[in-house]
């Protein structure tokens, strides 16, 4: 296996994999815990589940600028300063994910200390909690404007390389568009994280990254473009 094709089943199976525990982490084991009133009392009953939650997160996190690091050696012959950036970005990424997935382990300190304490300090608890929820959130969103600028970077590449098809890099530079607005408007608060609009209008990248995925696992990097490329250097 060349180190191309090796490049493009690895950011294949990172894709999956990031996509895969970053569902698991918060749609399956967080959401149910740490939406709703009573969170700390929630986290208190369900720790093990918590602290699960956050792993995944950060496996699916860190997964996300291993996603960059491996493209950067195929991109970098086409654009040196997109792939550079992506990786840049996709590690900025990762980190204020990280951030939230710190605040999410924070919650299960926080929830042993719930459960042990008296009835005067659980105020001070329940409000510590909620700044930890904020801190999340906001890393979270963070990490969605750095996301979507860093998956523009190696669409274009790949749109103007044709290392996969055009269709689908231009279905990633419209999806991380329309994802990057939603971020938008929930910073300014015109649509509420999690809502329809917000879902609706990051389908489109979710849907893309899996058939990526699916296809340099399968395809591979266009063989006729890496060779116009060595015919050009």
């Amino acid at each position: 296996m060349s180190k191309d094709r090796r490049a493009a089943v690895v950011a294949g199976v990172l894709f999956i994999v990031a996509t895969t525990a970053g569902v698991i982490g918060r749609v399956v084991l967080l959401d149910p815990i740490l939406e709703g009133a009573d969170i700390l009392a929630k986290v208190a009953a369900n720790q093990n589940q918590v602290a699960a939650g956050a792993l995944f997160g950060l496996v699916g996190f860190f997964t996300c600028a291993g996603i960059a690091i491996a493209l950067y050696p195929v991109l970098r012959r086409y654009s040196e300063g997109l792939a550079l950036g992506s990786v840049g970005l996709r590690i900025i990424e990762g980190v204020l994910y990280s951030i939230g997935a710190v605040a999410v382990l924070s919650m299960v300190t926080l929830g042993r200390g719930y459960v042990e304490a008296g009835a005067g300090a659980t105020s001070y608890l329940q409000a510590s909690g909620e700044l930890l929820m904020i801190a999340r959130s906001w890393a979270g969103m963070a990490g969605t404007l750095a996301f979507y600028p860093a998956g523009l970077m190696y669409y274009l590449v790949f749109y103007r390389s044709r290392l996969i098809p055009r269709w689908l890099s231009g279905w990633g530079i419209v999806a991380v568009t329309m994802g990057f607005t939603a971020s938008i408007l929930v910073v300014f608060q015109v649509i509420t994280p999690m809502t329809t609009p917000q879902i609706v209008l990051n389908l489109p990248i979710f849907l893309q990254e899996m058939v990526l995925a699916v296809w340099l696992i399968a395809k591979g990097f266009s063989p006729s473009a890496l060779v116009a490329l060595e015919r050009a250097a």
